[in-house]
């Protein structure tokens, strides 16, 4: 056991805090978090606020959402029953009547691993214990957590009370029944069901010790310590989640533990970290010459793939993941832009589900369109279960006042972006059943959508009137250059899908275009509306004009705030600020970062000088894509400073908007900066083509993808000016590094000049 309940050696995988600061609790609890995709656990410490030594900590089933009431219908996710709970009680005194009378207290997220660690001493007047503890949720089998729990008494004899217990067991969940060691609960309005089942076992020096059971999920063992004394707690759980009333759980959740009993948990152990090598041999990205960046886009990829669960179609990913509860647990563009470039091109099962989750909730997004006066499928802003649009009609801001949320109606862009992530994953992936299955679908539903908004005026183009771009500053504004350019695409994309099939699959497309009431009528009208959209592109000078109207608002210098620390919006006010030219994040940045191809010459330069000092970076999502901007165009010391307020986000402890969990779109930026950007990768036609431009400070980068049933592994040398590829698996392919074509085969590498 001591080599199990020792985080890895090389510091670069992992991530470890010292200590106990009950101001930072809720950003380590985040920081720390263990995840499966299915199963979310917040790192919640050792040694909390309250007079015994505990774990509490909130648990988080992905998928499992209800609403709060009749007349508040907008669904969140649920938090389910916390399974570390653990007390010593000694008798004569409480072992530690307040969190900082731990002695020592150490938290270690093991990334190579996939689990936390924490230890601590703890010391009270007639007693001393070291304690060790280990926690997973199994990336091997999605079902489990394991909870291993190591005491040493150091001093003292005395009569002790340890118990292990669930906590919260009915917070936000009705009990249907609860048992010693099972329990079914389910949601009061969403019609979904949750069970749980537990073994624990405790051992004091090798000799197991029967529990007593004061109560269902409760497990109590009363003994005398004498100094040396070794004891360990091992529990293990199983979950379930039904989406129905109709459907048990308790049969899953019961055999699950059963299997994972029958292994026995080293075992369980074991595969788990078997599952994790086969992720990092897939994922893993190494940088030479910088530790810090090594270290953040370790944490990045860690969080990433634990993040996602292949085997689950129906859900998807929210802002803050599995890791805490802001946003509710809805799903934004983020997943698309940000996220899907990460799983595309290095776990494509993991990309495959997440959009059939799409997939899967097109119905919710045609009835928006429908409701709203469109054709198509329109996607919600912010997404749950169903594919109805949660975001809130109005909320209450710091100071009290209630404010109307345009955003579910107007931000439309989500329905281009979730086309775009299709269109990515086909060119990358070249999954043909997805295509039949889903993509095609999802992309003729979104094209119809764009061609029915966009209304054709006298002036002889197509505009779309009355929309939120991806800079929130603005309101009700006309032709945004991101959701034109995006829409005019998205149609183009449309017509491509339509003709494939129709030359390939003719028989396919005869049922889905009768299906849909596509008709070659309709197919000419989308090319005439793509071919005259407003885009706000100047031919003279190539730039972009953000929306109708941007050029002749307020110029603002930035610079004269920059020791603000609060968003501009803030410090100006909604109503000034929407009279000005300060952006909230990357906007036709972003455009830029998506469809670099819309820029030729020197305009993507013109439009990063001119939006660049413009933007204010209200949202997490912007140092990012400015980064991968930054980067493709070579300014290496500008990208690598966006990059660096990027992974700041959730690792500098000065960022406490972290406790309601990790912005996993700044992770997944984070990853696109590096491989996107500084790797310079970019997929086109039939190939992939490198363009790097490290960082001076940055030696070396490597990493591993995965394109149209190949594996290949990727280094690039900045002393040594050449990429180094290797083909892992699969057929022989052409890669274009620095616009030269290179042949790859299994049987060497190709060493490619740079």
């Amino acid at each position: 056991m001591e080599s199990l309940l020792e985080p890895a050696p090389d510091a670069a995988w992992v991530l470890a805090a010292k200590g106990y600061d009950p101001v930072r609790e809720g950003i380590y609890e985040a920081r720390f978090s263990i995840s499966n995709g299915f199963l979310g656990v917040r790192g919640a410490r050792a040694v909390s606020h309250g007079s015994r030594w505990s774990e509490p900590v909130r648990t988080y089933v992905a998928g499992l959402f209800d609403i709060s009431g009749p007349d508040h219908p907008l669904p969140a996710l649920i938090t389910a029953a916390g399974w570390l709970r653990v007390q010593i009680i000694p008798t004569d005194e409480l072992l530690a009547h307040h969190p900082v009378e731990a002695i020592s207290h150490d938290t270690t997220l093991d990334m190579r691993r996939g689990m936390l660690l924490t230890g601590a001493r703890l010391a009270g007047p007639s007693v001393a214990v070291r304690a060790r503890t280990l926690r997973l949720v199994s990336l091997c089998e999605r079902a489990i957590g394991l909870h291993v729990v190591e005491l040493q008494v150091e001093e003292g004899e005395t009569e002790v009370t340890l118990e292990a217990s669930f906590e919260g067991l009915g917070l936000g969940l009705v009990p249907e029944k609860v048992e010693h060691d099972l329990g079914v609960w389910r949601t009061r309005y969403s019609g979904k069901r949750l069970a749980m089942a537990a073994a624990t076992s405790l051992q004091i020096d090798g000799s197991d010790i029967v529990p007593a059971r004061p109560r269902p999920f409760a497990w109590s063992w009363h003994w005398k310590t004498h100094p040396g004394q070794t004891i360990h707690l091992v529990r293990l759980i199983a979950a379930a989640r039904s989406d129905t009333r109709h459907a048990d759980p308790r049969q899953i959740a019961w055999g699950k533990l059963r299997d994972a009993q029958r292994l026995g948990w080293r075992k369980v152990v074991e595969q788990h970290e078997a599952a994790w090598s086969e992720r990092w041999q897939c994922s893993d990205i190494c940088i030479g010459g910088d530790p810090a960046a090594q270290q953040a886009l370790r944490f990045a990829v860690y969080q990433l793939n634990s993040a996602v669960n292949p085997a689950d179609e129906r859900v998807s990913i929210g802002a803050r993941g599995l890791t805490g509860e802001d946003y509710h647990g809805h799903v934004f563009w983020d997943t698309e832009i940000y996220l899907l470039p990460f799983y595309t091109l290095t776990w494509p099962e993991a990309a495959r589900a997440l959009l059939m989750y799409r997939f899967w909730t097109i119905d919710g997004a045609r009835a928006k369109a429908a409701a709203m006066g469109w054709r198509g499928a329109m996607y919600a802003w912010e997404s749950a279960d169903t594919g109805a649009e949660t975001t809130p009609d109005r909320v209450v801001v710091p100071d009290g006042r209630i404010v109307d949320v345009l955003c579910g109606k107007l931000e439309q862009h989500i329905t281009a972006d979730v086309a775009y992530a299709v269109w990515q994953y086909w060119e990358a992936a070249r999954d043909e059943q997805f295509l039949l299955d889903a993509g095609a679908e999802i992309l003729l539903e979104t094209g119809r959508f764009w061609s029915s908004r966009a209304q054709p005026e006298p002036d002889g183009n197509c505009h779309i009137r009355g929309v939120i771009g991806p800079d929130e500053y603005h309101e009700q504004i006309d032709d945004n250059a991101f959701t034109n350019v995006m829409a005019r695409w998205n149609i183009r994309r449309a017509l491509d899908v339509a003709a494939l099939l129709r030359e390939r699959w003719p028989d396919h497309w005869a049922n889905l275009s009768s299906r849909l009431g596509l008709v070659d009528a309709e197919l000419a009208q989308w090319r005439t509306d793509a071919e005259t959209m407003a885009t706000g592109r100047d031919p003279r000078t190539g730039l972009f004009e953000q929306f109708a109207g941007f050029f002749d608002l307020e110029d603002i210098d930035l610079a004269a705030f920059s020791g603000r620390s609060v968003p501009m919006d803030v410090v100006l006010g909604q109503e000034r600020i929407q009279r000005t030219q300060v952006i909230k994040q990357a906007d036709v940045l972003a455009l830029l970062g998506l469809l670099p191809e819309e820029f030729p010459g020197d305009s993507a330069t013109a439009n990063v000088r001119y939006y660049e000092p413009r933007c204010s970076h209200g949202s997490s999502l912007s140092g990012a894509m400015h980064g991968l901007v930054a980067a493709r165009l070579g300014c290496s010391d500008l990208a690598l400073r966006y990059f660096q307020q990027a992974v700041a986000i959730d690792l500098a402890d000065t960022h406490t908007a972290i406790a309601g969990g990790l912005h996993m779109a700044a992770l997944g930026g984070s990853w696109m900066v590096a491989v996107l950007g500084f790797a310079g990768l970019s997929l086109h036609g039939e190939g992939i083509a490198f363009n790097p431009k490290l960082p001076a400070s940055w030696q070396s980068l490597g990493f591993v993808i995965q394109w149209r049933g190949r594996r290949l592994k990727i280094e690039i040398d900045s002393a040594g000016q050449c990429l180094l590829a290797k083909l892992q698996a699969g057929n022989a392919m052409t890669l274009s590094v620095n616009g030269r074509q290179h042949e790859l085969r299994r049987d060497q590498a190709a060493v490619c000049p740079l």
